[in-house]
């Protein structure tokens, strides 16, 4: 099934949703004017359509292999990488000063969108360069800039992060991995790290590895990580490559899904020590780390968004194409078998693409608000509206990730059952997506993790007046469905305002809860973040269906905002009272645990 991007959507959400009219009207973002978003837009869909997406099912089907310390990539790959970056794709967000075109983070994002969605394991590797472009830039020394950043930002070395170690998962706390002092203004590193994404391979000269790892005197627990720069190749002054470094690709592991992408365990240090740079300072490798993460959370739930789209796209084409049953209006008594109609007529096949399609672009619009934001944080002038800016995206950054990639497995599981028992065939290729998006909840904070942010960190920013202005500009979309007088909405308004409600009582509850019952805060967070992002989703597609009512595709937008709001954003009342009336049930839990 052939994937192409859906450019007039991204636009109206960038545009609608997002808010990228104001950022070019404001001032905050002046080159992406006179037509060159749309520009972009079209020539990344054209290469993601056309040299990107044919790879899917082969990187699926061949996967990334290790033999004799050598990671060997899919057929095609190398070469598609190679095209990518030389099209000046990888550098689109990254610093002028090194090569990059430091467009801002909204239209990067759409980009990412159509990556993954073409292949999620091929576009896994520049996720992570980008990461490391941002952490360096961020936090590296002028000579770290000044060796790694400009062909990190080409594309020609690619960035990875290692965090975890097999004895740790998330808890960064129990990381064991070392660094001694070399005396030169170096370090040697030592230890192992696993689910490593594109750790080994060949498709580029370099492979630049961002490590956190702990010194001899550090501090315990994540007060003493530290971050490294361990690059495979040592750089020589003239910029060449110099001798291999002392780390090794110990292992790839055989997953579930993204198979082409090599996740690999790697080892540092078997002949005494990689060697290593500081990033940022000693002990302090967790802040500069997380300029990474953020990054990349956002990123996953793009990935999220990507999988959802790619997989509504092939159940849309498969069930015009299937014919199975008569539609309730075909002409009785015909000859058999002739009036067996396309599976796309069926009302709970219809039901179904809706769902997909519904959760898909409610998705996408909280993923762009969230680049929007970032882009405001960095660019605003004033610093009250830099701080407004910053919160919005902190707070929208969860709610993001986790959604979108939850809704990943859904709306990807949804595909394979549209598909019927043909779903269940690797062959139709249904079941990848449902494969690859089952990795984007667990990486790069599981969502649980994603639900504790939120609440805990996130909603008590500005005294929680932050989340209560999110919840301010829900109630005015309200208002605006409210008065619209436009049929198409149906019950949107009563269903939006019931959810908006919903979300500010329990966000009320965990304001009020959290200092004194911790524990039954923690017990409602996953619900409440899934509550907030129905309404937030909710919202937005109505903002943009209320943009779009006189446009071409306008019925459209209204249909698919309002079967979110009247199917989906219907439970946001039942989530409410799993917040604030569900933890003793979470709590006895320990009589069935104890059994």
């Amino acid at each position: 099934m052939s994937y192409r991007a859906p450019v007039e959507d991204i636009i109206a959400t960038l545009r609608h949703v997002a808010g990228l009219d104001g950022l070019i009207a404001e001032g905050l973002a002046p080159e992406l004017d006179g037509g060159l978003t749309d520009a972009v837009l079209e020539e990344a869909a054209k290469f993601a359509g056309d040299v990107i997406a044919p790879l899917n099912r082969v990187g699926d089907t061949h996967g990334s292999t290790l033999k004799d310390g050598v990671v060997t990539t899919p057929p095609g790959w190398k070469e598609a990488y190679k095209a990518w970056a030389e099209a000046g794709w990888n550098a689109l967000p990254g610093p002028e000063i090194y090569g990059g075109q430091a467009l801002p983070t909204l239209l990067q994002s759409a980009c990412t969108e159509m990556w993954n969605s073409a292949s999620l394991a091929f576009a896994l590797g520049p996720l992570l360069t980008i990461g490391a472009i941002e952490a360096v830039h961020a936090h590296g020394s002028d000579h770290l800039k000044q060796t790694y950043l400009a062909k990190l930002v080409s594309g020609e070395w690619m960035g990875t992060m290692n965090l975890t170690e097999p004895q740790a998962g998330s808890d960064l706390n129990a990381l064991r991995s070392k660094a001694e002092r070399a005396g030169d203004g170096t370090y040697r590193i030592t230890g192992q790290k696993i689910f490593i994404t594109y750790g080994e391979h060949g498709m580029t000269e370099n492979i630049i590895h961002l490590v956190l790892a702990r010194l001899p005197d550090a501090p315990p627990g994540t007060r003493g990580i530290s971050l490294f720069l361990v690059p495979k190749y040592l750089v020589n002054a003239d910029g060449t490559l110099g001798a291999h470094n002392d780390l090794r690709c110990s292992g790839i592991e055989h997953k579930l899904g993204i198979h082409a992408s090599p996740t690999c365990s790697m080892a540092y240090g078997d002949q005494g020590g990689a060697v290593g740079w500081l990033i940022g300072e000693e002990n302090r490798g967790l802040a500069c780390m997380f300029t990474m993460m953020n990054n990349a959370r956002l990123n996953v739930a793009l990935q999220g968004v990507a999988i959802a789209e790619r997989a509504y796209q092939q159940a849309l084409a498969f069930a015009g194409e299937r014919r199975q049953g008569a539609a309730l209006d075909a002409p009785k008594g015909s000859a058999k078998g002739s009036a067996m109609s396309p599976i796309i007529v069926h009302p709970d096949v219809r039901r179904m693409l809706m769902d997909m399609r519904a959760k898909t672009q409610a998705a996408r619009a909280i993923s762009y608000m969230v680049a929007a934001a970032l882009d405001r944080s960095h660019r605003e002038t004033d610093e009250a509206r830099r701080k407004a800016a910053s919160e919005r995206a902190a707070i929208l950054t969860p709610v993001a990730k986790a959604y979108a990639t939850d809704i990943g497995i859904d709306v990807a599981s949804t595909g394979v059952q549209i598909h019927g028992g043909m779903g269940f065939i690797e062959e139709t290729g249904a079941a990848q997506h449902l494969r690859d998006a089952r990795i984007c909840t667990i990486y790069e904070g599981t969502n649980g993790i994603q639900a504790i942010d939120l609440v805990l960190r996130k909603l008590p920013l500005s005294g929680g007046e932050a989340v209560k202005a999110l919840i301010g500009e829900m109630r005015g979309v309200v208002g605006e469905v409210e008065g619209a007088n436009t049929p198409g909405f149906g019950h949107s308004a009563a269903r939006l305002k019931a959810a908006v409600d919903a979300l500010e009582r329990a966000t009320d509850w965990m304001l009020a809860t959290m200092g004194a019952k911790p524990g039954e805060v923690l017990a409602g967070a996953t619900p409440y973040l899934k509550l907030f992002a129905l309404a937030q989703g909710g919202t937005g597609l109505a903002r943009k269906a209320l943009a779009m009512r006189s446009e071409e595709n306008g019925a459209a937008a209204v249909a698919t905002a309002r079967f979110f709001a009247e199917h989906v954003v219907t439970e946001a009342p039942a989530l409410e009272l799993a917040v604030t009336e569900g933890a003793g049930a979470v709590e006895d839990a320990d009589a069935v645990f104890a059994a």
